[in-house]
Parts: structure tokens; sequence; C-alpha cells
């Protein structure tokens, strides 16, 4: 299950649970939008992989499964990363 993580790694956005500004890669590093396209250019610089927008839990499911509080924010990953 995915965690849903709740920041932006690179810039520490909030990235709420139905955040369609969210995207991932296959190991779940998370970003918004506008660092994956300005700064990052559509590639995680964590593990390479593509970043692809996250998917929305329903509402109602989120109660039983919540989302990840773990923040993540390491700034220096997209350092230097240019588009």
């Amino acid at each position: 299950m995915l965690a849903l993580r709740p920041n932006c790694e690179c810039c520490d956005r909030d990235l709420p649970p139905d955040s369609a500004d969210a995207l991932i890669c296959s190991f779940e590093c998370t970003w918004c939008r506008d660092c994956a396209e300005t700064r990052l250019g559509g590639i995680c610089p964590n593990c390479g992989g593509e970043l692809v927008r996250r998917p929305v839990r329903p509402a109602a499911k989120l109660a039983a499964y919540p989302a990840s509080t773990d923040r993540k924010h390491r700034p220096e990953r997209c350092a230097g990363v240019a588009a």
C-alpha cells in the first residue's frame, strides 16, 4: 500500500493525500509537481526513475488506511538538478 507521504522532498511543500500535485517514483519518493517539472525534469534524483502522478486514496479509506506523517525533506537531493 502506498505511504502517501505528506510533503515534497525537495521544497517541503505540504502534499495532502488528495493532492493532484503529488508525484512519485516506483520507490515512493515524493515530489510536488513544480519541483518535478522545473528542477527534476520528471526524473527522481534518488533512483533515476520516472515521476508519475500519485494516486488519490478515496476519503472513505483514509480512516482505516491513513496517509503517512513521516516527512522527508532532503533538498540536497535536488540541488543542482535542472530540467
